[in-house]
Protein backbone atom coordinates (compact mmCIF):
# COMPACT_ATOMS: atom_id res chain seq x y z
CA UNK A 1 0.00 0.00 0.00
CA UNK A 2 2.79 2.43 0.87
CA UNK A 3 4.26 2.02 -2.61
CA UNK A 4 1.00 3.23 -4.19
CA UNK A 5 1.11 6.38 -2.09
CA UNK A 6 4.86 6.77 -2.57
CA UNK A 7 4.19 6.88 -6.31
CA UNK A 8 1.28 9.29 -5.90
CA UNK A 9 3.39 11.64 -3.78
CA UNK A 10 6.54 11.36 -5.90
CA UNK A 11 5.97 14.47 -8.01
CA UNK A 12 7.29 17.90 -7.19
CA UNK A 13 3.86 19.35 -6.45
CA UNK A 14 1.48 18.59 -3.59
CA UNK A 15 -1.40 16.49 -4.89
CA UNK A 16 -3.82 17.76 -2.23
CA UNK A 17 -2.31 21.22 -2.03
CA UNK A 18 -0.46 22.87 0.83
CA UNK A 19 -3.40 24.67 2.45
CA UNK A 20 -5.15 22.96 5.37
CA UNK A 21 -8.41 21.10 4.99
CA UNK A 22 -11.27 23.58 5.33
CA UNK A 23 -13.17 21.63 7.98
CA UNK A 24 -10.04 21.31 10.12
CA UNK A 25 -9.28 25.00 9.71
CA UNK A 26 -12.83 25.91 10.73
CA UNK A 27 -12.64 23.96 14.01
CA UNK A 28 -8.98 24.28 14.96
CA UNK A 29 -9.75 27.33 17.06
CA UNK A 30 -11.37 24.97 19.57
CA UNK A 31 -8.01 23.32 20.32
CA UNK A 32 -6.21 24.42 23.45
CA UNK A 33 -3.04 26.45 22.79
CA UNK A 34 -0.01 24.23 22.30
CA UNK A 35 -2.07 21.06 21.94
CA UNK A 36 -0.35 17.77 21.20
CA UNK A 37 -1.97 16.63 17.95
CA UNK A 38 -1.88 13.23 16.26
CA UNK A 39 -2.64 13.31 12.53
CA UNK A 40 -3.19 9.86 11.01
CA UNK A 41 -2.79 9.47 7.27
CA UNK A 42 -1.10 12.86 7.08
CA UNK A 43 0.31 12.39 3.58
CA UNK A 44 2.31 15.37 2.33
CA UNK A 45 1.82 17.48 5.44
CA UNK A 46 -0.73 20.15 4.59
CA UNK A 47 -2.73 19.71 7.80
CA UNK A 48 0.01 18.92 10.26
CA UNK A 49 2.27 21.73 9.09
CA UNK A 50 -0.56 24.25 9.27
CA UNK A 51 -1.39 23.11 12.81
CA UNK A 52 2.27 23.57 13.74
CA UNK A 53 2.13 27.15 12.42
CA UNK A 54 -0.74 27.67 14.87
CA UNK A 55 1.54 26.67 17.75
CA UNK A 56 0.53 23.03 18.18
CA UNK A 57 2.88 20.07 18.65
CA UNK A 58 2.15 17.68 15.81
CA UNK A 59 2.95 14.03 15.23
CA UNK A 60 2.20 13.15 11.61
CA UNK A 61 1.80 9.44 10.82
CA UNK A 62 1.63 7.93 7.36
CA UNK A 63 2.67 4.79 5.52
CA UNK A 64 4.45 6.80 2.83
CA UNK A 65 8.01 7.91 3.53
CA UNK A 66 7.84 10.00 0.35
CA UNK A 67 4.78 11.89 1.58
CA UNK A 68 6.28 12.55 4.99
CA UNK A 69 9.53 13.69 3.39
CA UNK A 70 7.53 16.36 1.60
CA UNK A 71 5.78 17.17 4.88
CA UNK A 72 9.13 17.87 6.52
CA UNK A 73 10.16 20.01 3.55
CA UNK A 74 6.93 21.99 3.80
CA UNK A 75 7.46 22.42 7.54
CA UNK A 76 10.96 23.80 6.92
CA UNK A 77 9.60 26.21 4.31
CA UNK A 78 7.01 27.42 6.82
CA UNK A 79 9.54 27.76 9.63
CA UNK A 80 8.05 25.10 11.93
CA UNK A 81 8.85 21.54 12.97
CA UNK A 82 6.66 18.46 13.10
CA UNK A 83 7.38 14.92 14.25
CA UNK A 84 6.92 12.40 11.44
CA UNK A 85 6.39 8.67 11.89
CA UNK A 86 6.40 6.29 8.94
CA UNK A 87 4.12 3.43 9.99
CA UNK A 88 1.55 0.95 8.76
CA UNK A 89 -1.66 1.94 10.50
CA UNK A 90 -2.51 -1.75 10.88
CA UNK A 91 0.28 -2.07 13.44
CA UNK A 92 0.73 1.51 14.70
CA UNK A 93 -0.51 1.89 18.28
CA UNK A 94 -0.35 5.46 19.63
CA UNK A 95 0.20 5.97 23.34
CA UNK A 96 -3.02 5.88 25.33
CA UNK A 97 -4.31 9.25 26.48
CA UNK A 98 -1.26 11.08 25.11
CA UNK A 99 -2.88 13.56 22.72
CA UNK A 100 -5.09 16.60 23.05
CA UNK A 101 -6.43 16.17 19.51
CA UNK A 102 -6.60 13.54 16.80
CA UNK A 103 -7.07 14.54 13.16
CA UNK A 104 -8.59 12.08 10.66
CA UNK A 105 -8.91 13.82 7.31
CA UNK A 106 -9.85 11.64 4.32
CA UNK A 107 -8.36 8.56 5.96
CA UNK A 108 -10.18 5.75 4.14
CA UNK A 109 -9.61 2.19 5.33
CA UNK A 110 -11.35 -1.17 4.82
CA UNK A 111 -13.96 -1.87 7.52
CA UNK A 112 -12.03 -4.19 9.91
CA UNK A 113 -8.93 -1.97 9.81
CA UNK A 114 -11.05 1.19 9.99
CA UNK A 115 -12.66 0.03 13.23
CA UNK A 116 -9.28 -0.91 14.73
CA UNK A 117 -7.59 2.37 13.77
CA UNK A 118 -10.55 4.42 14.99
CA UNK A 119 -10.55 2.58 18.34
CA UNK A 120 -6.84 3.27 18.76
CA UNK A 121 -7.32 6.90 17.76
CA UNK A 122 -10.02 7.33 20.37
CA UNK A 123 -7.85 5.67 23.01
CA UNK A 124 -4.98 8.02 22.12
CA UNK A 125 -7.03 11.05 23.21
CA UNK A 126 -6.80 12.41 26.71
CA UNK A 127 -10.19 12.84 28.40
CA UNK A 128 -11.76 15.91 26.85
CA UNK A 129 -9.48 15.65 23.84
CA UNK A 130 -10.77 16.72 20.45
CA UNK A 131 -11.36 14.64 17.33
CA UNK A 132 -11.68 16.32 13.92
CA UNK A 133 -12.81 14.10 11.05
CA UNK A 134 -13.74 14.44 7.41
CA UNK A 135 -14.27 11.60 4.93
CA UNK A 136 -16.18 10.76 1.78
CA UNK A 137 -19.56 9.04 1.98
CA UNK A 138 -21.01 6.51 -0.49
CA UNK A 139 -22.72 9.42 -2.25
CA UNK A 140 -19.25 10.45 -3.42
CA UNK A 141 -19.39 7.70 -6.04
CA UNK A 142 -21.62 10.03 -8.09
CA UNK A 143 -18.88 12.68 -8.20
CA UNK A 144 -15.43 12.94 -9.78
CA UNK A 145 -13.70 15.08 -7.15
CA UNK A 146 -11.57 12.31 -5.65
CA UNK A 147 -11.71 9.56 -3.08
CA UNK A 148 -11.89 5.76 -3.26
CA UNK A 149 -14.16 4.07 -5.78
CA UNK A 150 -14.81 1.04 -3.55
CA UNK A 151 -18.04 1.33 -1.57
CA UNK A 152 -16.60 -0.37 1.51
CA UNK A 153 -13.96 2.37 1.84
CA UNK A 154 -16.56 5.14 2.15
CA UNK A 155 -18.02 6.16 5.52
CA UNK A 156 -21.47 6.63 6.99
CA UNK A 157 -22.12 8.56 10.22
CA UNK A 158 -23.71 5.49 11.84
CA UNK A 159 -20.52 3.46 11.32
CA UNK A 160 -18.40 6.25 12.78
CA UNK A 161 -20.59 6.40 15.89
CA UNK A 162 -20.15 2.64 16.32
CA UNK A 163 -16.38 2.85 15.79
CA UNK A 164 -15.99 5.79 18.19
CA UNK A 165 -18.43 5.21 21.06
CA UNK A 166 -16.44 7.34 23.50
CA UNK A 167 -16.65 10.48 21.37
CA UNK A 168 -19.37 12.95 22.24
CA UNK A 169 -20.02 14.49 18.82
CA UNK A 170 -20.85 18.15 18.78
CA UNK A 171 -21.22 17.81 15.01
CA UNK A 172 -21.39 14.67 12.87
CA UNK A 173 -23.21 15.24 9.63
CA UNK A 174 -23.23 14.61 5.91
CA UNK A 175 -22.80 17.52 3.50
CA UNK A 176 -22.31 18.25 -0.17
CA UNK A 177 -19.43 20.69 -0.57
CA UNK A 178 -17.12 22.16 -3.21
CA UNK A 179 -13.63 20.78 -2.75
CA UNK A 180 -10.57 22.76 -3.85
CA UNK A 181 -7.64 20.87 -2.34
CA UNK A 182 -5.01 20.43 -5.01
CA UNK A 183 -5.44 18.56 -8.30
CA UNK A 184 -6.82 15.34 -6.73
CA UNK A 185 -9.59 16.91 -4.62
CA UNK A 186 -11.49 19.36 -6.77
CA UNK A 187 -15.22 19.75 -7.46
CA UNK A 188 -18.51 18.81 -5.84
CA UNK A 189 -18.12 16.19 -3.10
CA UNK A 190 -20.23 14.22 -0.62
CA UNK A 191 -18.59 14.10 2.80
CA UNK A 192 -19.22 13.31 6.43
CA UNK A 193 -17.78 15.87 8.85
CA UNK A 194 -17.31 15.47 12.56
CA UNK A 195 -16.07 17.37 15.59
CA UNK A 196 -16.28 15.86 19.07
CA UNK A 197 -14.59 15.27 22.38
CA UNK A 198 -13.57 12.12 24.21
CA UNK A 199 -15.47 11.37 27.37
CA UNK A 200 -13.64 10.78 30.62
CA UNK A 201 -13.84 6.99 30.46
CA UNK A 202 -10.93 4.81 29.37
CA UNK A 203 -11.13 3.22 25.94
CA UNK A 204 -9.20 0.01 25.32
CA UNK A 205 -7.21 -0.52 22.13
Amino acid sequence: MASIWDERFSGEGYVYGTAPNGWLEAWAGRLEPGSRVLSLGEGEGRNGVWLATQGHRVEAVDGSSVGLGKARRLATERGVAIQTTVADLATFVPASGAYDAVVLIFLHLPPPLRSLVHARAEAALAPGGVMVLEAFTPRQLAFTSGGPKQLELLYEPVALRLDLPGIAWEVLREEEIELDEGPLHRGKAAVVRGFGRRSGSTVSS
